[in-house]
């Protein structure tokens, strides 16, 4: 059986007529009776109810046309496939949580497409949890979120430890710029947690904080998406624990405060199929420590100007 059999049979089934199949698939009536007889031959068994106008297919016809569009389909995509390949065409699939984006993401998917245009990139935003099965899937080549989910056929790396916020109503008693604020003065709060699915999720990493601590919070609302939860925020209904990335955010209603607590941070991992030496993403690790580097340079020339305008600092009038 070879794939012109295939499609000699699916165009018969579809067409419902010799005639008019032969004239799609150009070829001339004759040989295609021949080409499906040989087919049921071959199968054992009639495809087709002989005598039926329009034709129909056989019970068993209809359990092979299914069979047949889908090896026609896997072959046309295989075919496809291939000839990106040797166009030397790339595609990356890059899945994240919706708080790195507020990160370093941005700036890393800019760098990426610069240094490799030849790669299309694409993002999907995506939980941690649905990261794990696009990664084993193939949907997705690399993945960022905030959870460490143990799977032997997923590598992770826990790229860096992001300090925690409070995002607190503009007019709440702790909305106190600039100072940091510990978790067990929260405690008492209304907190607001996302996503509410699927689970586990950053909102348990938040309230496993609060509960490692002693502390349960006053009463805990879940939301689906981040931008809802600011949201409530800013209309007085709670308080949330973000990433400082997401202070990048700044509803004229929300005021973000350090967490004091050593243990207020959460991870940024980055997830891979095991054993997987693309050479995008190889370029695309090489990139991070890159921003990471320059961030860092950032911070300590930043210090560096704060300490040497400081009152009293030798040279400072």
């Amino acid at each position: 059986m070879e794939l012109r059999h295939l499609r000699y049979f699916v165009a018969v089934a579809d067409e419902q007529n010799f005639t008019r199949a032969a004239e799609r698939l150009h070829i001339s009536q004759p040989p295609l009776s021949r080409q499906i007889q040989d087919l049921e031959e071959e199968l054992g068994t009639p495809l087709f109810e002989r005598g039926a106008r329009p034709l129909k297919l056989t019970e068993a016809g209809r359990f092979f046309y299914g069979q047949a569009t889908r090896l026609l389909e896997q072959a046309a995509q295989a075919t496809r496939a291939t000839r990106r390949v040797a166009r030397m065409e790339r595609r990356l699939v890059i899945g994240f949580v919706a708080s790195t984006m507020y990160g370093a993401l941005p700036r890393l998917v800019r760098l990426f497409r610069a240094a490799r245009p030849q790669t299309e990139l694409s993002l999907l935003e995506m939980s941690t949890l649905d990261q794990t099965e696009a990664l084993k899937s193939g949907r997705v080549d690399v993945g960022f979120g905030r959870l460490r989910l143990d799977d032997p056929s997923i590598k992770r790396e826990v790229l860096r430890q992001e300090r925690l916020v409070a995002a607190i109503p503009m007019e709440h008693a702790l909305a106190i710029p600039d100072q940091s604020i510990t978790l067990a003065a929260l405690a008492s709060q209304d907190i607001l947690v996302y996503p509410k699915s699927p689970r586990p999720s950053y909102a348990d990493q938040v309230l496993s904080l609060f509960r490692d601590l002693g502390l349960e919070p006053g009463a805990v609302h879940e939301v689906q998406e981040i931008q809802t939860a600011l949201g409530l925020v800013a209309a007085g209904m709670g308080i949330c624990v973000v990433p400082t990335g997401v202070s990048r955010l700044r509803p004229d209603e929300v005021v973000y405060r350090a967490l004091s607590d050593p243990q207020a941070v959460s991870p940024i991992v980055m997830s891979t199929r095991a054993q997987d030496q693309n050479e995008d993403i190889v370029l695309l690790r090489a990139l991070i420590d890159q921003i990471y580097q320059e961030q860092a340079e950032a911070r300590r020339k930043a210090q560096a100007g704060a300490e040497a305008a400081a009152p009293g600092t030798p040279g400072t009038p």
